[in-house]
């Protein structure tokens, strides 16, 4: 297919399924390779002049990287980076072809239209709009394809660990408002375990089940409403929920082992996993406790390159969810998450971008870039 605007690529881009391989992806068909090899040819051919790298992170699972500076001069210039990823989550359920890239109804469908292949395009669009001018910008512009947003964050890892940014944009949907604080995540796994025997004598046992509804009442009643009181003027409230619960193997056995995890969004400054082990280990004293964790983000709104993204239409907010913009904030490189479209539409069954909004990205990027 001929590439001559933002739908077109978009359309390319969805069409290369890359979809995050942890939990149940619902394809065979995982992993950034193909997509991050795309890109490498397509950025290529379009930017001659560039610098365009793929770098692995994972096994079949690299980053691309490409700046867009001459290099003599880039070195003295401060460094922006526009930083989509390119993985998506499960396609399992969706109520559409997953990977058509259909333009319907003045829309694009697909896994990763909005979440976050959208963004990528306005980006790259825009960045093609303006390739002849680019090496004379007052900044090096950089981009790059981060893989494992969507489970582990290990592309953001990779890169903050090699280059230095003054300032980065993670693509996400946001409605080209420029999210600079978003909470962190806080993923528990929760065990309890017991002694099975047979249910006719349930008092010869220890309920692995009653422990955890222990647990899960606590959760509940005690510690939502205390973490509920903590709030920010952007983020609103920390809270705590209940995700998945499995125990026991049958109807006549006393359960021995059971399993919750436990989602957590909370606020920048705040480190509630210490509270959290000891308020849950006061119920259940030999309750087992693993966890991952997403940092939150928070970045001065008088940063000069907000202040510019605000003389081009955006608002500064603050969204529940996070982002690979933490990782480079938690690297000391000022970050935050923008892109067209809305968050309404990732995950989604059905997800799509309006061709509207996507064209408003690329005016946008194209019109924040020519200032810098």
């Amino acid at each position: 297919m001929e590439i001559n605007n933002a739908s077109a690529l978009l359309q390319s881009l969805i069409r290369i399924p890359s979809v995050n391989p942890e939990g149940e992806p619902g394809t065979p068909h995982t992993g950034e390779q193909s997509i991050a090899e795309w890109l490498v040819c397509w950025l290529r051919e379009t930017f001659p002049k560039a610098r365009v790298e793929l770098r692995d992170v994972l096994p079949g699972r690299p980053n691309v990287f490409a700046s867009f500076g001459e290099n003599d001069l880039a070195s003295a210039k401060p460094r922006i980076l526009l930083a989509p990823h390119t993985d998506t989550v499960s396609v399992g359920g969706m109520s559409i072809e997953p990977f058509s890239g259909e333009l319907r109804d003045g829309k694009i469908w697909g896994r990763g239209a909005s979440d976050t292949k959208g963004s990528m395009a306005a980006m790259l669009w825009a960045l093609r709009d303006l390739r002849d001018v680019l090496p004379t910008l007052g900044h090096e512009v950089c981009f790059a394809g981060l893989c494992s947003e969507e489970a582990g964050q290990h592309g953001a890892i990779a890169l903050a660990g090699q280059e230095r940014f003054d300032f980065v944009i993670a693509g996400e949907p946001t409605g080209l408002d420029a999210v600079i604080a978003h909470k962190g995540a806080l993923w528990l796994t929760l065990t309890t375990r017991g002694r099975a025997v047979h249910a006719a004598q349930p008092e010869r046992g220890e309920n692995a089940i009653y422990k955890m509804a222990d647990v899960m009442r606590h959760i509940r009643d005690e510690l939502a409403p205390a973490l509920g009181k903590n709030s920010h003027p952007l983020l609103g409230h920390t809270t705590i929920s209940a995700g998945t619960i499995s125990g026991g193997i049958k109807t006549n056995i006393v359960p021995d082992l059971c399993r919750a995890e436990v989602d957590i969004r909370y606020l920048p400054g705040e480190n509630p996993l210490p509270s959290i082990s000891a308020n849950l280990h006061a119920v259940c004293p030999d309750l087992e406790i693993t966890h991952v964790q997403s940092q939150p983000m928070l970045t001065d709104e008088a940063h000069p390159l907000i202040t510019l993204l605000k003389k081009c239409g955006s608002r500064c907010i603050g969204a529940p969810w996070f982002s690979d913009a933490a990782i480079f904030a938690q690297h000391g490189m000022p970050a935050i998450a923008l892109g067209p479209g809305s968050i309404a539409q990732a995950h989604t069954r059905d997800e799509f971008i309006t061709v509207a909004d996507l064209e408003k990205g690329v005016t946008f990027f194209r019109d924040f870039l020519a200032r810098l």
